[in-house]
């Protein structure tokens, strides 16, 4: 679930109840004996490319491009905001009946209640804090980091990020949560900066994923370095970003105070992320106990003992974007693409021909969006500029690459190159695949089976790239998240027809693990595209160019391909769009 759906501006409204099931947030197992309260049951121009092309007509532009995303309201900040239920292991409770009775009314339906602006935000459905069962530490199985599974989010919303510096908001959490240990006579926790990584890079994932759920079996990642004294995570978000905010709601509710107050408890680590959505900080809390303290354990973050950051430095990457890009809101009803489900062709005239999506697998006429495109290799429709109209990046024959920027109002700007000479040898694929920016980037796969990320530079040319992997043969690769985890992931169909999946997790690096076989047959697919939203609201699937003029579509919204059905039309002599 995801949050985006819900975002009501908070001076009016908040919802008091969320159907929300998460596969991947674990049982509640409570604290320690003696200490266990129950769970909680709320739970631009420059140079052109061929000259032959062209684009529709040029029509007048209008102005409903205003960013959107940000609260701009007034009154109360949520804290936390609507969070998943999660199943208990027992039937106990520690919230108040009525919560109890907002956790019955959300297994069907959200329902948004509308307050004064002068009344206090009544505190909304929350998730319980998750402690490590202590059976399960005394195995001290580990796995591989960030392994776990997670539910599909809006796929828009990997993007969300603001890569604004925390070490500030970090300090604050730490110092607010051992200020109350020792005003109830406990010891203080110390920081570790593997640990704080581990929270950090969830904080970061459901944040730009907005979906609020547990780690499943966070204490097994080898970030948490073995604890054997119990393991704890509490989660908490805010529609502004008092990070101090954050620990006074943990206080205020029975679970979450449990695990701020839970003595066996000596090392913690926390990430904290911010959005430009209606809830701005994400904060996560990893709480562990060691009999020994672990290596490079630090008094606060930034500390002594042997120094320290609020979060290991991260190296700069060629994800990392370069400006903050609000989400697009533009209208896109006189488009030449009107959204992500529209099917975009190539005729054997060179015309290009948009198909656009009329729900439920189903599609319009096609018509004539632009012409000149006969010499081109593959077209790809994307928001490459990220300002809500989708964009033409073409990769030609000759070897160069160039963007077309869509116009709101119809058709599409003249040319721009961004690179000269050798694209035509590289097999592309074009997405999000870095999960702290905004802006789409194409991975590039050679002859070799080398595979590489050009970060997206606007309209500067593309050269710049790192190595994303090697020893990755295929002969088309595709760009999707097929896992349904929020991070993009790779397709690459081989020459015999069968289907590799190389799983990324929004970072320039793939995951290191066995490719999985997940299709086989493909070996007369000439084109796949990525497509959003074409059974559901945010559902995702990939729609396949094969022999016999038929195009398929494969949905993908439950994270492995469902069966195909037919797209309906004629497809003689056409090239499909990726």
């Amino acid at each position: 679930m995801n949050l985006r759906k819900f975002s009501a501006p908070a001076v009016v409204a908040v919802l008091c109840a969320l159907s929300l099931v998460s596969p991947a947030a674990g049982l509640y197992a409570g604290p320690p004996a003696g200490q266990r309260p129950g769970p909680s049951t709320a739970q631009a121009a420059g140079a052109t490319g061929p000259s032959a092309v062209t684009l529709g007509p040029a029509l007048a532009t209008d102005d409903d491009g205003a960013a959107a995303g940000a609260d701009t309201g007034g009154g109360s900040p949520l804290a936390p905001a609507v969070e998943p239920l999660i199943t208990p292991a027992s039937p106990t409770t520690d919230e108040s009946p009525t919560a109890a009775a907002a956790t019955t009314s959300a297994t069907t339906q959200a329902v948004p209640v509308t307050i004064s602006t002068e009344a206090a935000a009544p505190e909304p459905p929350s998730i319980p804090p998750l402690w490590a069962p202590d059976e399960e530490l005394a195995q001290r199985k580990l796995v591989a980091p960030s392994t776990q599974s997670m539910p599909a989010p809006e796929v828009l919303s990997p993007e969300a990020l603001v890569p604004d510096n925390n070490a500030a908001a970090i300090l604050t959490v730490f110092n607010r949560i051992n200020e109350y240990r020792v005003s109830k006579g406990l010891n203080v926790v110390k920081y570790h900066p593997t640990v704080a990584g581990l929270a950090q890079e969830w904080s970061d994932s459901i944040a730009s994923r907005e979906v609020i759920e547990h780690r499943t079996s966070f204490w097994t990642d080898p970030r948490a370095l073995s604890p054997n004294n119990g393991a704890g995570e509490v989660i908490a978000i805010r529609t502004d970003r008092d990070a101090a905010q954050l620990v006074e709601w943990w206080k205020g509710s029975p679970g979450h105070n449990a695990m701020l107050l839970d003595p066996r408890f000596n090392v913690m680590g926390a990430g904290i992320s911010y959005t430009n959505s209606l809830y701005q900080i994400w904060g996560v809390v990893n709480f562990f106990g060691y009999t020994t303290l672990p290596a490079g354990t630090v008094n606060s973050p930034g500390g002594a003992l042997t120094g320290g950051n609020a979060f290991p430095a991260a190296s700069p990457t060629l994800c990392d974007p370069t400006v903050r890009h609000m989400p697009p809101t533009q209208d896109l009803s006189k488009a030449a693409i009107t959204s992500a489900a529209d099917l975009v062709s190539v005729d054997s005239a060179g015309q290009l021909l948009d198909r656009p999506s009329t729900g439920a697998r189903t599609y319009g006429a096609a018509r004539v969006i632009g012409s000149g495109f006969a010499t081109a290799k593959q077209v790809f429709a994307t928001d490459w500029d990220r300002d809500g109209a989708y964009d033409l990046l073409t990769q030609w024959n000759n070897g160069n690459l160039t963007l077309h920027r869509g116009i709101a109002a119809g058709a599409f700007n003249a040319p721009i190159t961004l690179g000269s000479g050798g694209w035509d040898t590289l097999s592309l694929a074009v997405g999000g695949w870095c999960a702290n920016n905004r802006l789409p980037q194409l991975l590039a796969l050679d002859t070799y089976g080398n595979l590489y990320l050009y970060p997206n530079r606007g309209l500067g040319d593309l050269s710049a790239r790192a190595t994303v992997a090697t020893d990755v043969f295929a002969n088309r690769i595709s760009m999707v998240d097929y896992d349904a985890d929020g991070f993009q992931d790779l397709l690459g169909i081989k020459t015999d027809g069968t289907v590799q999946l190389y799983r990324g997790w929004g970072t320039t690096a793939l995951r290191a693990e066995t490719r999985a076989t997940v299709a086989t047959g493909w070996g007369d697919v000439t084109g796949i595209r990525p497509l959003r939203d074409v059974t559901a609201l945010n559902s995702t699937g990939v729609a396949l160019r094969r022999a016999n003029d038929v195009v398929q579509y494969w949905d993908l919204s439950g994270g492995t391909l469902a069966a195909p059905s037919n797209i309906s039309g004629s497809w003689t002599g056409q090239r499909l769009a990726q």
